[in-house]
C-alpha cells in the first residue's frame, strides 16, 4: 500500500469542514483512500452506484440522522444530485448542536457537475481535494520511468508486466467510452469520442486548434468544444490556460491541452513499452505532460498553473503563481544535459519571476545560469510541497 500525498490533506480538511469532496478520475484510488480514512474512525460507506445503497437514501434525512456520530462516505455522489439539499439542512442543524466538522466525505469523478451542485447547496460548508493517479513522490524516484510509461493509475502502475498494464489501460479506455460516459447522459458515439481522445494524445502539449481537430473528425467546432469540456470534466484532460499580464507583448491566447495520464496517452497511441516510447514522436510531449501533472499535483492548494508564450517566441512551459507577489517559471526538458533556450530567457525578462527552474531527467540540482537552477523532477516536487507547508504555517 502506497501512502497517498493527499492523505494528510484530507484529514486536515475533515477536521475543519463538515463536508469534504474528494475529486478524481475513476480508478485513481479515491475509494481506497476514503476507506483508509474510515478505518481510523466510526464511519458508514455508501456506494451510490449500488441499488441497495441508493435505496437506503430514499428518505435520506431519516437514514443519515441515525448516523450523526459517524463519518458518512458517499461514493460517486454525482449519481444522486438531490442529496446536496438534504446534506445542507443536516449540516446546519448539526452545527447548532455542536457537530461542526468531519461529517460527510463525498467522492466524485465528474468535477464540473459536482462542483456546481455542491457549490450551490453547500457553499461555506464544503472543501475540495483533488486526487489524481500516483505521482513520483508517492512511488519513489527509482520508479519514475515505469510511472511515465505505465501512468499513475494504481492497477496500471502496479501490474505484473508492461503487457498486463497495457491490457488494463485499454479496458479502462473502453469502459469509459462504452459505459461511464453514456451513464452521465451525453449521447456521443464511442468511436468518435475515442478518435477525438486519440487525436488529443497525438497533439499532447500543443496549442488547442479547434478548427484543425474539427476538420480531422468531420464535425463542427462547437461539437469539438463539447467533447473537450466532457473530458476535462471527467479529469482525463487538462486545459492549461495562457498566463496573462500586461507585458506589452502580443501574447498567445489559446490554451494548451494535455491528456493528463501519460499511460493513457501511450495506450491511445499503441505505445507498449519504454523502448517504443523513446522512438515515438510523442515522447517529448508525453514527458512534458508527465512532468507538468506531477508538478501541479505537488503545488500548494491555491497556486495557479498556466503557461506563457508570445508571438515573438518567448515561452515558459509552466508558470506557477504561488501568491500575489510570488511567481515561479519552470521549463521542462527531457535529457541529462538541460539547456535554457533563448525563448525562456526572453520570457523571464518579461515576467520577472521570483524563481526560475529547468526540470530535467537527471537528479542533481545546480545553477545553470544566473537566476536559473537545473533540478530533477522529484526535488522540484519536494520544493513545491515545502512551499505549500510554509504557506500553511504562516496562515495558521
Amino acid at each position: 500500500m502506497l501512502l497517498r500525498q493527499k492523505f494528510h490533506v484530507l484529514l486536515e480538511r475533515l477536521e475543519q469542514f463538515p463536508a469534504v469532496a474528494l475529486l478524481g478520475p475513476r480508478q485513481a484510488g479515491k475509494t481506497t483512500l476514503a476507506l483508509e480514512i474510515a478505518a481510523e474512525r466510526p464511519s458508514v460507506y455508501l456506494d451510490l452506484e449500488a441499488p441497495a445503497d441508493r435505496a437506503k437514501l430514499a428518505d435520506a434525512a431519516l437514514y443519515l440522522s441515525a448516523h450523526e456520530d459517524k463519518l458518512v462516505i458517499f461514493d460517486e455522489v454525482q449519481r444522486l444530485p438531490n442529496l446536496f439539499q438534504t446534506l445542507r439542512g443536516m449540516i446546519d442543524a448539526g452545527r447548532r448542536r455542536g457537530l461542526r466538522a468531519g461529517r460527510f466525505l463525498l467522492l466524485g469523478s465528474a468535477s464540473i457537475d459536482l462542483l456546481r451542485q455542491s457549490g450551490e447547496s453547500l457553499a461555506g460548508r464544503i472543501a475540495y481535494v483533488e486526487l489524481g493517479p500516483f505521482t513520483v513522490l508517492e512511488v519513489g524516484a527509482a520508479a519514475r520511468d515505469r510511472l511515465w510509461v505505465r501512468g499513475g493509475f494504481p492497477e496500471s502502475f502496479l501490474a505484473d508486466s508492461d503487457d498486463a498494464s497495457a491490457v488494463w489501460r485499454e479496458n479502462f479506455i473502453r469502459t469509459y467510452l462504452e459505459r461511464d460516459i453514456p451513464q452521465l447522459g451525453p449521447r456521443i458515439p464511442a468511436e468518435t469520442l475515442r478518435r477525438f481522445w486519440t487525436m488529443l494524445a497525438h497533439l499532447q502539449g500543443t496549442m488547442l486548434n479547434m478548427a484543425q481537430i474539427a476538420r480531422g473528425l468531420g464535425i463542427d467546432g462547437k461539437t469539438v468544444a463539447r467533447y473537450l469540456d466532457l473530458l476535462v470534466d471527467l479529469l482525463l484532460v487538462r486545459r492549461l490556460p495562457p498566463f496573462h499580464r500586461n507585458t506589452g507583448k502580443r501574447l498567445v491566447r489559446s490554451p494548451k491541452v494535455y491528456v493528463r495520464d501519460s499511460g493513457i496517452v501511450h495506450a491511445l497511441l499503441g505505445v507498449a513499452d519504454r523502448d517504443a516510447l523513446l522512438g515515438h514522436p510523442v515522447a517529448g510531449g508525453s514527458w512534458e505532460g508527465f512532468v507538468l501533472e506531477n508538478l501541479v499535483a505537488a503545488s500548494p492548494d491555491r497556486a495557479e498553473a498556466s503557461f506563457y508564450r508570445t508571438g515573438a517566441g518567448a515561452e515558459v512551459d509552466l508558470v506557477l503563481k504561488m501568491s500575489a507577489s510570488e511567481l515561479w517559471a519552470i521549463e521542462i526538458k527531457r535529457g541529462l544535459v538541460p539547456k535554457a533556450e533563448k525563448g525562456f530567457h526572453h520570457a523571464r525578462a518579461d515576467l520577472r519571476p521570483t524563481r526560475s527552474f529547468v526540470v530535467y531527467s537527471g537528479d542533481q540540482q545546480y545553477p545553470m545560469a544566473p537566476g536559473i537552477d537545473a533540478i530533477g523532477l522529484r526535488d522540484m516536487m519536494a520544493l513545491l510541497v515545502d512551499a505549500g507547508r510554509s504557506r500553511a504555517s504562516r496562515v495558521s
